[in-house]
């Protein structure tokens, strides 16, 4: 096992912001926490809903922005400016890959069907013991509730281990999240096996 410095956090969270105020100041909040902290930002690289205001609050707090983004939502979600790097990939499966490899922990903000898809494949994939980065739901407003709940029948319904329910770190609120960042000074320096 190699250990290495916390650098890169990815952000998961929907491209609308939701009818709650609290999702977008949330997003805010977390995009300038990341940069005043040297954590460079990866995300999907759209201008629109959560995800624009997380990347657009780092950039103004002097963070470094990666966006990545498949060539197929590069017209749909309008690419924000003012990234240090923006990737266009051919395909959903590339952006999540290269998302995973550029990325030392996640973050979980609110978010749609999509912010679901990232969540579980990222957590299963740490179930099946091919990562080990810290993976953060961030449950502004209780947004998550549902969900939290959902993870805890799974488990008690027996189609989980304790343990996996444990793969996921539930944070009442960015500045919580950004704490628990804070305390994860380090991160296992591994990459994804090939079995992906």
């Amino acid at each position: 096992m190699t250990l290495q410095p916390l650098k890169s956090v990815c952000v998961y969270c929907g491209s609308r912001t939701g009818t709650n105020p609290v999702y977008t100041r949330e997003a805010t909040e977390l995009g300038k926490g990341l940069a005043e902290r040297g954590l460079d930002l990866v995300y999907g690289a759209g201008s629109i809903g959560l995800m624009g205001l997380v990347a657009r609050a780092s950039v103004d707090a002097g963070g470094r922005v990666i966006g990545i983004i498949p060539d197929h939502l590069d017209a749909v979600e309008i690419t924000q400016g003012g990234l240090a790097e923006i990737h266009v990939t051919s395909s959903m499966h590339e952006r999540k890959k290269m998302m995973f490899d550029r990325s030392d922990a996640f973050l979980v903000l609110p978010g749609g069907l999509g912010t679901l898809d990232e969540l579980f494949e990222i957590v299963t994939w740490a179930q099946l013991g091919l990562h080990r980065k810290p993976i953060i739901l961030v449950n502004s407003g209780g947004y998550w509730d549902a969900l939290v709940t959902l993870v805890k029948s799974i488990v008690t319904e027996g189609f989980a281990k304790p343990a996996h329910a444990d793969l996921i770190t539930v944070t009442a609120s960015a500045s919580e999240a950004l704490a628990h960042l804070d305390s994860v000074a380090m991160v296992e320096g591994e990459g994804l096996t090939e079995l992906i």
